[in-house]
This record gives structure tokens, C-alpha cells and sequence, in this order.
């Protein structure tokens, strides 16, 4: 049951690993550079209402495993209609429709997103009724997902589609597959096989209960966890740590490669420069092996410390990025920003996610996945990421097909902010003993 799961894990972050942090640099290429904030904020404006609408439907209606494969069907369909419109416009040149791409991502994420939330819900629901531990057993079946996205992520920097053939290679290629939208094919074309595989679960059933409010029948009632201290507390700053989700996944590969555009011939040709991302998924290396650590330190010191470390992490995550530069000794920085990216990113996600599930009643489980889903990746990685692209805007600008300027001050400022949450969290928030 935990390799089925795993297999669940593993092709559920394949399907996002495949464009999320390596979209930037296409966008700008098709003409669309000087929106990339705003395709990361869709994700997170879907992810403000979809996931807890998705929840509520899970909790209510159908099984949350059957929901996350119909969810993945219309998300890969959408996202293989953003590559056909690829293909349409050829490499190198800008799309003629960008009305209708971005309307066909915006769907295919708004499906996409609250499929992370019924994962969860799934993995945790069969773990619960096959007498296991989900403390215990759930992060090493949620390590194979980030697996599946450092996989995918592999994939597309090193392979090259040109003139009808197919290559995998590490050199530099202006025509390599990451900055094409072949991208998108991959991840529809995952989607469409998660669906099929979500079919062969085991079920999930909807738990029988008798509506006694408007609000009960419509699943809001998660909402109802605002009223203690605690979650209230824990939310909002789940929706403040939210804003550095995406700021990386965003602008770290435009960021990297831009130095290829460098004078100093040294940086120019250096092997992060050209495999931005490649040496990004050295983060995924890091969060892989930061969830298996999750367990030990949430028994150990609890949710507040394990918070705070992430919040921290988080700082050090975009200083380092502020300090580095690809070649040596300057590349180290870049791989000390993305061995803390595994704290900054786990020990949140993974950590709130448990902790979501501890401190709800069954009945509304998925309606509260859905809830941290939505303060986290929807309200904070919105206002996050469309903060961050107006800082980078008017730091940076497209030259020559890099986006270049002082990227070194928006780092800066970005790890200033983690900063003061790190600090307003470690006094105001205070967890319940038990």
C-alpha cells in the first residue's frame, strides 16, 4: 500500500516539476516575460477558492482518490492545449494568442492546484484505514513525490527536440526542451496517466453525516477552526510564508541564466549559467531528504520550532542567491541557497500539512486541507508573487533575451521580509500543550 501511494506521490509533483521552474525562461522567449509574476500568481489566485471548493466536494460527495483523477483528466487536457498552441507559434517565436495560452493555463492550474490537497487527503484517509502511522509513515511515501518532480525537472534541462529528433545533452543549446513548451506536453501527458492510476486506489469513502446548516452542507465549516487561537494564528502565517513560495520557483532560472549574458566570458560559460535548471534541482535533492527528517523533529521540539526553522531557512534561501554568482567561488552560495531550500520548503508544507490533519475532526479533514492549501499557496503566494514580480520589474529588465539588473537588491529584500515574519512568528505564535 505505501509503494501504491508512493507511485500516487511521485507522479502528482512529476506533473508540476515538469514546467514550474523552468516556465520563466519560455515565457520569455514567447513573448510573455514581463508577465511571469502573473503566471505564478494564477496558481496561487486559483489556489485562494479551488482547493477548498475541491475539499468540500471530497468530504461531501466524492471519494477524494476518484476527485483527484478527474481533477488531473481536465489539468493535463488543458495544459496539453498551452503546448498545441506552442507548436502552432515554433520555437523562438512569440505566441500569436496569448489571450487564449493564458486562459488555457489558468484552467489547467485551477484543476492542477487542488490536486495537492487531495493527495494529501487520499494518502492520509488509506494510511488511516490500513492501521498506520501517518506521522511515521507519510514522508517517506511523500519524498518519492519530490523525487518525481526532481525527475521531471532532470528531464527537461537536459533534453533538445530539433528537427524532429530527440536528445538528451548537458551542453549549451538555444533549442534545449527547457525552454520550449514541450514543457507542457510532459506535464499534460502525466496528468492524463495520474487520472488513469487514481482509479486503481483503494476507496476513500465519503463519510455519511447528517447536515444541520446551510454552512455544514456546503463544507464551510472548516472555517470554524479561526475560532481557536492556535489555527488562527497558524494560518495567517501560513498565508505570510506563503508570499516566499513562488519567488524562487519564478525567477531563480531567469535569474541564473541572465548571467549568460555576463561580459566576464568565465560566467558566461560557466555550468550553472547554462543548466539553471539542473543546479535548481539540487533543492528538491535537499527537500527530499529534509522530509525524512520531519517526523524526528515535529516529536521532538513540535510545530513552533519546526516553523520557525523553515521561516529562517527561508532567509538564509534568498540571501545566499543575493550573494552568489555562477562561477566559483560564487556558485557555492547558489548551492548553500538550495540545500536550505529543503528545510524552507518541508518543514512548512509537510509539517502544516500533518499538523492540519492532527488538529481536525474527520468530518472536515479534506475541507481543511483545502483551507492551509488556500492561506498558503493561494492568498500568500498570490500577494507574494505579484510583490516580488513588480520589485524584480523595477530592478530588472528583458535585454537580449535575459532578464538582467540588480537582481542582487531584490534578493535582498526579499529575505529582509522572511525575516520579519521569522521574528513576529517566534513571539506571537504560541501552540496548544496537550
Amino acid at each position: 500500500m505505501k509503494v501504491r501511494l508512493a507511485v500516487m506521490n511521485f507522479l502528482e509533483f512529476a506533473v508540476w516539476g515538469a514546467y514550474l521552474t523552468c516556465m520563466g525562461n519560455y515565457l520569455g522567449i514567447a513573448g510573455l516575460g514581463d508577465k511571469i509574476s502573473w503566471f505564478y500568481a494564477i496558481q496561487g489566485i486559483v489556489s485562494i477558492f479551488m482547493p477548498t471548493l475541491m475539499g468540500i466536494v471530497a468530504d461531501r460527495y466524492i471519494q477524494p482518490q476518484r476527485l483527484l483523477g478527474l481533477c488531473h483528466l481536465l489539468a493535463g487536457g488543458f495544459m496539453l492545449g498551452c503546448w498545441w498552441l506552442g507548436v502552432e507559434a515554433g520555437f523562438g517565436n512569440e505566441i500569436p494568442n496569448k489571450s487564449a495560452f493564458i486562459a488555457l493555463y489558468t484552467l489547467s492550474v485551477a484543476f492542477f492546484m487542488p490536486t495537492i490537497a487531495l493527495a494529501n487527503t487520499t494518502a492520509f484517509t488509506i494510511l488511516k484505514n490500513n492501521n498506520m502511522d501517518t506521522v511515521k509513515d507519510f514522508p517517506p511515501i511523500r519524498v518519492l513525490g519530490t523525487v518525481g518532480f526532481i525527475v521531471t525537472m532532470w528531464f527537461v534541462n537536459c533534453a533538445v527536440w530539433e528537427n524532429g529528433s530527440f536528445s538528451m545533452t548537458l551542453e549549451d543549446n538555444a533549442h534545449k526542451f527547457q525552454y520550449t513548451y514541450m514543457q507542457f506536453f510532459v506535464s499534460g501527458l502525466l496528468s492524463i496517466l495520474l487520472f488513469g492510476y487514481c482509479f486503481s486506489l483503494p476507496e476513500c469513502k465519503v463519510e455519511k453525516k447528517e447536515v444541520r446548516s446551510l454552512v455544514e452542507s456546503l463544507g464551510l465549516n472548516a472555517f470554524k477552526l479561526f475560532k481557536r487561537k492556535q489555527m488562527a494564528m497558524f494560518f495567517i502565517f501560513s498565508a505570510l510564508l506563503g508570499m516566499c513560495l513562488q519567488v524562487t520557483n519564478g525567477y531563480a532560472g531567469p535569474f541564473i541564466t541572465s548571467f549568460k549574458g555576463s561580459a566576464d566570458a568565465a560566467v558566461a560559460s560557466s555550468f550553472a549559467a547554462n543548466n539553471a535548471t539542473l543546479l535548481t534541482s539540487i533543492s528538491q535533492i535537499s527537500e527530499a531528504l529534509c522530509i525524512l527528517m520531519i517526523p524526528f523533529f515535529l516529536r521532538r521540539y513540535g510545530i513552533k520550532i519546526v516553523m520557525l526553522m523553515s521561516m529562517f531557512a527561508w532567509v538564509f534561501r534568498f540571501g545566499f542567491f543575493g550573494i552568489g554568482n555562477p562561477a566559483m567561488p560564487g556558485v557555492l552560495f547558489f548551492i548553500l541557497s538550495c540545500i536550505v531550500y529543503g528545510v524552507a520548503f518541508d518543514f512548512f508544507n509537510v509539517s502544516g500539512g500533518i499538523f492540519v490533519d492532527q488538529e481536525c475532526e474527520p468530518s472536515i479533514k479534506a475541507s481543511a486541507q483545502g483551507l492551509f492549501m488556500m492561506m498558503t499557496n493561494g492568498v500568500g503566494a498570490t500577494v507574494g508573487t505579484l510583490a516580488a514580480g513588480d520589485i524584480v520589474n523595477i530592478y530588472c529588465q528583458w535585454e537580449g533575451g535575459y532578464l538582467v539588473g540588480d537582481w542582487q537588491t531584490c534578493w535582498f529584500i526579499f529575505s529582509a521580509f522572511a525575516l520579519v515574519v521569522s521574528i513576529s512568528f517566534a513571539l506571537v505564535f504560541k501552540p496548544e500543550k496537550k
